[in-house]
């Protein structure tokens, strides 16, 4: 008797606080419904990233170009915050959107990107021997890092159907195929890191549904295939795993990566003090976490590690208490994607994986990527929003 009225109480006082919340306005809700923990994870990580780009862009200005040398050392750090100021907006309004809402925007975004990708070959502009971007002049943008996390909102909406529909429905090889389509495009630009990235996390996202073990039998001995395959018969991958396997070709990105990274030792040289950086090709996008090393130190490094394995396992716990597939399946696709982008570049960094030039989430200089990856993360923070309607006695069983 006791305990069901202790049960009584909390419901109770859990309704009164929603009707408060509610009271004060959708901004107000908005914060008490927003995962606060994650919010201020990912700020922290933002801000670390503003710190870094600000250590590397002295020597990305020095690498590129007397046009860039003449707006000063800083120029990189500057253009980052005028990106931020994008990203930082649509990140909040999309994590504002209710649930449906965020999964319509998810899904028309996937099939507009999907578009974009389509005429990359077409109308794409071509930057140091690659094909990613479309557009013209400043207002450019690679639809692969657009299409990211609107295309695993799709695909989590079409492995839900098979789970709460009909699960005769053939969902399985309509994400296999799209997958497979996106990855062919992404090779012929070439981009064989974000190709890994789409094949990666479709399988994460296959085995959360729940697919047979034969399933995850015949994905494993295709994605071993396709490796071998890249290998033998995709020139870019060839050169790439050579030159890490057996230090053929050209080897002195990923050399000074190691170099730098290893150089400030255990606490860094200082910020600003970092010589090896001015060797780095591109010391404020794909080798930035090198430069944290050197000018910040080890520790720094890990550091970073732990706020993005803090970031991963905080949805992966928020998604035990979630009962609906899709929010399931679409946060832990977000989640992954986010994980494994990080993880490559860490690992390009550290010479444990071939160069594939992949930015680190949140912390490299970058448009495209910085702003897709912000909604990307807004579209997380709605998936994993309370539902406050749950807070209400009569709409759960005690």
């Amino acid at each position: 008797m006791n305990m069901e009225t202790a049960i009584a109480k909390r419901q109770r006082r859990q309704f009164g606080d929603y009707v408060a919340r509610s009271k004060k306005g959708p901004i107000s809700e908005w914060f008490w419904e927003i995962d606060r923990v994650l919010l201020l994870l990912v700020t922290i990580l933002i801000s670390i990233g503003l710190i870094a780009v600000a250590a590397a862009s002295p020597a990305a200005a020095d690498r590129y170009s007397n046009e860039m040398r003449q707006y000063g050392e800083l120029y990189y750090f500057y253009r980052q915050l005028m990106w931020l100021a994008m990203a930082l907006p649509a990140m909040l309004i999309v994590s504002t959107m209710p649930k449906e809402l965020a999964k319509r925007f998810a899904l028309g975004g996937a099939v507009c990107f999907f578009i974009l990708l389509l005429f990359v070959p077409f109308l794409g502009i071509e930057k140091n021997g690659a094909m990613r971007w479309i557009g013209y002049g400043a207002a450019t943008l690679q639809p692969s890092e657009f299409l990211k996390p609107f295309f695993f909102v799709a695909c989590a909406w079409l492995l839900s159907l098979r789970i709460t529909q009909d699960p005769t429905l053939p969902v399985v090889a309509a994400t296999a195929i799209l997958t497979g389509v996106i990855g062919l495009l992404l090779m012929r630009q070439p981009d064989f890191g974000q190709t890994v990235i789409f094949g990666s996390v479709w399988i994460v996202m296959l085995m959360i549904s729940g697919v047979s073990h034969k399933m995850l039998g015949l994905l494993s001995f295709g994605a071993i295939s396709g490796f071998a395959a890249a290998y033998l018969f995709y020139p870019v991958a060839t050169t790439r795993i050579n030159a890490f396997l057996f230090a053929e070709g050209d080897t002195y990105q990923v050399e000074n990566a190691m170099r730098t990274l290893t150089n400030g030792g255990v606490f860094g040289t200082g910020p600003g003090d970092g010589q090896m950086k001015y060797d780095l090709p591109e010391p404020h996008t794909d080798y930035i976490f090198s430069v944290i090393g050197e000018e910040f130190g080890l520790i720094a490094c890990l550091a970073v590690v732990l706020l993005f394995a803090a970031i991963v396992v905080r949805v992966f716990v928020k998604l035990l208490h979630e009962e609906n597939v899709f929010y399931i399946l679409a946060a832990a696709g977000l989640a992954t994607q986010f994980a494994v982008q990080a993880l490559i570049n860490i690992a390009v960094n550290l010479n444990m994986a071939p160069s594939k030039g992949m930015t680190l989430p949140f912390i490299s200089y970058g448009g495209s990527s910085l702003i897709a990856l912000s909604i990307g993360f807004g579209l997380l923070l709605a998936f994993t929003r309370r539902n406050p309607h749950l807070a209400a006695p009569d709409r759960r069983a005690p």
